[in-house]
């Protein structure tokens, strides 16, 4: 590749981030107004109340908006680290900086053999499409943490472990990242053994430090169907024939209450379990760990039970980005689609929230429409991922591939037999057949 060439696969999306984040910052210094509600408030009001609580030395207990893991904390107290700004514009100084760190990751990994810059272009849009959203929450230094982790995960598995722990700490769904890792091998054991001396030594840290911080496990066990979430459809489409439930502001967000509530969240719970049942399924059919399991599996998962959840938040969807951005960086990755059907997805949440928010609230027919769609969207992206992830995974069959940089040995041809051709070098292993001999053709 030219140097020209060279230049213009980093400049060219740096170009692209640095615009789309110059809008995204002039929209939560409210330079640029979106219709709708104000998004920033969570950060200049909640966030900085719990940072001020967490500076007593103590998690916000008497907030069951609080339903965060303890590091946490260490994201609502980070614009600390700025003290000549005021909270506000340095949390959002901050997820900038982190946003340029994880573009910078994904042009990184973008280079490697068996990889392509494609990872960060997702990244790009996808954040941009969430809008305004998206840098006032903390889930995008969570995201860039997973993407993190990922990319670690084969040359350095203690560090992509420890990474897991963290991240899960954070926010508890990075802790799907490890839904494909390998059980056998030493990298295996380093990945597993150092997220759990990670996540049991760090719990502990936070234990010992102050009261509360494990009482996220009890603040959202009276959830109830939030209104964005796919349960919350009946109810928007039940609205338009009279039912008589309302939709109130109920553990942080606004949720249905009212006849039948109770009912969905259990479904959507029972959804969840039967995810969680499939991914066990799926463990116990697949084959050895190819280069694309860990991504492919963690993007799968938390698409699972991000749609299947009683809350689909607007900032949910960056986990989803994130992942997505690994799965397509690796070349051998068969997540592209569900990967596409996500940044549409992303880019209807920012319609639906914040500009059509007050008409979803009101369950608008046109504003319900949109929701449909994207949340349906979602629930392709699911279908299709889970479709591809059994198939890639099964034994020899399509769309197997084996360790990069791995060969089998070829046995001897014996008698009657004609020796295959040598492999190609195509910059992966090989496929094999069960029997351990080369596939002919590669």
């Amino acid at each position: 590749m030219s140097s020209i060439s060279r230049a213009r696969g980093v400049w060219l999306p740096v170009a692209a981030w640095a615009v789309t984040r110059a809008v995204i910052l002039l929209c939560v210094w409210r330079v640029l107004v979106l219709p709708g509600p104000d998004v920033t408030t969570d950060v200049s009001v909640i966030y900085q109340n719990w940072s001020e609580v967490l500076k007593t030395g103590s998690f916000p207990l008497a907030d069951v908006t609080w339903q965060y893991p303890p590091a946490a904390a260490l994201a609502i107290l980070s614009p600390g680290l700025l003290p000549f700004l005021d909270y506000a514009p340095a949390f959002f100084t901050l997820i900038l900086v982190t946003d340029a760190a994880a573009l910078a990751l994904f042009l990184r990994a973008g280079r490697r053999p068996g990889h392509r810059p494609a990872g960060a272009w997702v990244w790009i849009a996808g954040v941009a499409l969430l809008g305004p959203t998206a840098y006032a929450r903390y889930d995008l230094m969570v995201a860039a943490v997973a993407a993190a982790a990922l990319f670690a995960a084969a040359r350095r598995p203690r560090v992509a472990g420890a990474l897991v722990a963290f991240g899960a700490l954070l926010k508890v769904w990075p802790v799907l990242l490890l839904t494909g890792a390998a059980v056998r091998g030493r990298r295996a054991r380093a990945l597993w053994w150092s997220a759990a001396g990670t996540a049991a030594g760090l719990t502990l840290f936070f234990v010992a430090a102050a009261p509360g911080a494990l009482a996220f496990l009890t603040f959202q066990r009276d959830r109830g169907t939030e209104v964005e979430s796919l349960g919350a459809l009946v109810f928007h489409i039940a609205r338009q024939y009279g039912w008589d439930g309302q939709v109130l502001l109920h553990y942080g967000s606004l949720e249905f209450l009212g006849p039948g509530v109770p009912l969905v969240s259990t479904v959507a719970l029972t959804l969840s379990l039967a995810a969680a049942g499939w991914l066990f399924l799926w463990r116990l059919h697949a084959g050895e760990p190819g280069p694309t399991t860990l991504s492919d599996a963690a993007f799968t998962a938390t698409l699972l039970f991000t749609t299947t959840s009683r809350v689909i938040s607007p900032q949910y969807m960056l986990w989803l980005v994130g992942l997505a951005a690994v799965c397509v960086t690796v070349r051998a990755g068969r997540q592209t689609l569900p990967a596409v059907l996500v940044l549409l997805a992303t880019g209807l949440t920012q319609l639906e929230f914040p500009v059509w928010f007050a008409h979803i609230v009101a369950s608008d027919l046109p504003a319900v429409m949109l929701l449909a769609v994207r949340n349906g969207l979602l629930v392709a992206a699911s279908l299709l991922a889970c479709r591809r992830l059994w198939v890639s995974t099964r034994g020899s069959g399509p769309g197997r591939t084996g360790p990069v940089g791995v060969v089998r040995a070829r046995r001897p041809a014996g008698e009657g037999e004609t020796a295959a051709a040598p492999p190609r070098l195509t910059g992966s292993a090989p496929q094999t057949p069960a029997d351990g001999s080369p596939a002919p053709g590669h």
